[in-house]
């Protein structure tokens, strides 16, 4: 399987997502100092809209709640409506190739838990649709054992083209792309399990070709013993101007 095969990296569309919590939300949206009106796309949402009615009910933001997958949207759209927020919350149906968005229209964009293009991708074709400052919230896999197994590094490369980065790496990644690192978090040990273990619920045998990078990824999981060497990591990061000056310091050194 090529990189280009791989993206969007699979994984079951009823199972829980990672970073999905509306806590997790919360957490964004203070990062990303949003506010009443900002407009904010939720990309690959899936069809609970969560992240969207938090946005939306308790923030005040105008959300497009966007997926690939038409039927996801739809029930998006139901709950939507059920929920009296279609005038705050668009659900709208999208290809990752052309996501129909001009430049600079967004205030934020946050992608919780799945992981659709490549890492250089992410940034390149993201930054440009964010507003002056507008923030970009992200998921993706990252290096956080001392050791690093090697069936396990191969498979990531593989998956991911590129090898598996550290999430120091992963923040000095995204300043080289235009942003001004403002947080990173990881699935603890414990909160890893949990998810894997509610992914595997979700995988039925139907899921062919499609899923075989997903078992993989399981099986060397449940070869760690509880001390994992690979997670996911949730970015966030502010679109950065080409010779903007960094931020004071805090210590005021």
């Amino acid at each position: 399987m090529s990189p280009a095969d791989s993206f969007p990296l699979y994984h079951p569309a009823d199972a829980r997502r990672a970073f999905s919590s509306d806590d997790a939300t919360r957490r964004f949206a203070k990062v990303a100092q949003l506010e009443p009106g900002a407009r904010v796309l939720v990309l690959g949402c899936g069809g609970d809209a969560s992240a969207a009615l938090v946005l939306a009910r308790e923030i005040g933001c105008t959300v497009i709640a966007a997926d690939t997958d038409e039927a996801q949207v739809a029930t998006l759209r139901d709950r939507v409506r059920h929920e009296g927020l279609s005038d705050r919350i668009e659900a709208r149906s999208v290809t990752l190739d052309d996501l129909g968005f001009s430049d600079g229209w967004l205030d934020a964009i946050l992608i919780q838990g799945r992981v659709l293009y490549s890492l250089r991708a992410t940034l390149a074709n993201l930054r440009p649709l964010l507003a002056r400052r507008g923030r970009l919230g992200m998921t993706f896999p990252v290096r956080v054992g001392r050791v690093l197994p090697k069936a396990a590094s191969e498979l990531w490369e593989r998956r991911l083209g590129a090898p598996l980065l550290l999430p120091r790496e992963m923040l000095q990644s995204l300043e080289v792309g235009g942003f001004e690192p403002e947080s990173a978090e990881t699935l603890h040990d414990s909160e890893l399990d949990d998810y894997y273990r509610e992914v595997e619920a979700s995988l039925r045998p139907t899921s062919g070709a499609q899923a075989s990078a997903l078992r993989e990824e399981l099986a060397l999981h449940r070869e760690s013993n509880g001390k994992a060497s690979v997670s996911y990591a949730f970015l966030v990061g502010r679109r950065k101007e080409p010779g903007e000056k960094p931020p004071a310091s805090r210590d005021r050194g």
